[in-house]
């Protein structure tokens, strides 16, 4: 009994220790996640910028607006765009800014030129006696000239007095013959600021009258740019016009010519929270000092 015992153990044994040897070994585990970096940041966009002669059209644009910010007649845009109605442009749209091809101006044109005539020479009569220059005279010039010195026997003549001349980006003849007067009396309140205010700021009393500040034919008249109110533009040449702001009443109509002091329109507080002339004087679009173009007074 014992001994059957002990065989049927070391049998059962020797089974075992097979049953371990055959067992295979698990193979080795190999990592092949991706490492968790994290992915490049993707740069900004820049905004696209408009390609010359054209504009997108941001949230809150008017047509009349992107007109006065470049100088333009809304007009003319609304037929360059083939825009049945200037106030139906949406955002993202591409507005050309340049007259294309076949398409009829609706701008104002410049007007005329008023033919100045010059005064005559006045003339002076002669200061004593008049005598040719001696030989001495002639040599003390000559070695004058030579040595580049301004020879002391000849007088300067000082230059006459000449008028406020506008900045000196106006250039054409035509901007040079305009005669600029205020548009307003009372105090300015306001000078320009090129960041905070684009023109001056004139006070005064509700119904003033607000003149033309110099001639030329109303581009716009209207309340459609806001933070004007009722709004009066001039167009005084192909570069520069005039903008009359936060008036009462107008008194012209858009096409209408106008002279140099006429009366436009009347002192208000549109838009604003008193009574006053917001007035501006823009070049190729840009606002400029309209102290530049005003005379002193």
């Amino acid at each position: 009994m014992t001994k059957k015992y002990s065989l049927f153990l070391m049998a059962a044994s020797l089974v075992v220790l097979t049953a371990c040897e055959t067992v295979k070994q698990p193979a080795p585990v190999e990592d092949r996640s991706i490492p968790l970096v994290a992915p490049p940041a993707k740069p900004t966009p820049e905004e696209p910028k408009d390609k010359e002669g054209y504009y997108t059209v941001h949230k809150g644009d008017t047509l009349i607006r992107i007109a006065f910010d470049r100088g333009l007649n809304y007009r003319d845009l609304a037929a360059w765009n083939n825009l049945a109605n200037p106030d139906d442009i949406k955002v993202d749209q591409v507005l050309r800014l340049t007259q294309p091809e076949g398409v009829q101006l609706a701008a104002v044109p410049t007007p005329p030129q008023i033919e100045k005539t010059p005064p005559p020479p006045r003339k002076s009569a002669p200061k004593g006696e008049k005598r040719a220059y001696s030989d001495s005279a002639v040599a003390d010039l000559q070695k004058s000239d030579e040595r580049g010195d301004k020879p002391a026997m000849v007088a300067s003549v000082a230059p006459a007095a000449l008028p406020a001349v506008p900045p000196a980006a106006v250039v054409s003849a035509e901007d040079r013959d305009l005669s600029w007067t205020w548009p307003s009396d009372g105090r300015v309140v306001a000078q320009f600021d090129e960041g905070k205010n684009k023109g001056i700021d004139i006070a005064g009393r509700a119904g003033q009258q607000v003149l033309a500040a110099e001639r030329g034919k109303v581009m716009y008249a209207g309340s459609g740019i806001r933070g004007y109110g009722n709004l009066v533009i001039v167009k005084h040449s192909n570069s520069l016009l005039s903008a009359y702001a936060h008036n009462r009443s107008i008194l012209v109509k858009e096409g209408q010519e106008v002279r140099r002091g006429q009366a436009i329109a009347e002192m208000g507080d549109s838009d604003t929270d008193t009574v006053k002339l917001h007035f501006e004087i823009r070049q190729q679009g840009k606002p400029v000092d309209p102290s530049k173009f005003l005379p002193n007074r």
